[in-house]
């Protein structure tokens, strides 16, 4: 059990790693257009889209042993301690404000994912 518990933390750091570096990627681009000068520069040479995908990978292959290992009904709501990381990297990375209201829903996640990992 507290081996499943750790598992579904790390891949939940690792999705939303993934989510944030592709948050990085977006502001590096320029704007959209069908020109192969924005997939080389925007998309090709966007060292941070490739490390989004290389992390994002690694999270769906941790993702695939949970679910080959443990019962969907458990894991899958368990991934959603990602909400709770993605809120301390808005704020700590992105100087985002979050209000209390998020901070209650992701309580209420939180506890969910409490009632299902007992």
């Amino acid at each position: 059990m507290l081996k499943m518990i750790i598992l579904c933390v790390v891949q939940a750091i690792l999705v939303c790693s993934a989510q944030s570096l592709f948050k990085v990627a977006a502001t590096h681009m320029s704007s959209f257009s069908w020109t192969w000068a924005f997939f080389r520069d925007s998309i090709l040479l966007n060292w941070w889209l490739l490390i989004s995908g290389i992390v994002g990978i690694m999270g769906l292959v941790e993702w695939m042993y949970m679910l080959k290992t443990y019962p969907f009904s458990v894991i899958y709501p368990m991934s959603s301690l990602s909400f709770l990381f993605g809120m301390f990297i808005a704020i700590i990375f992105f100087k985002e404000t979050v209000v209390w209201q998020q901070w209650v829903g992701v309580f209420f996640i939180l506890l969910g994912c409490g009632f299902i990992a007992r």
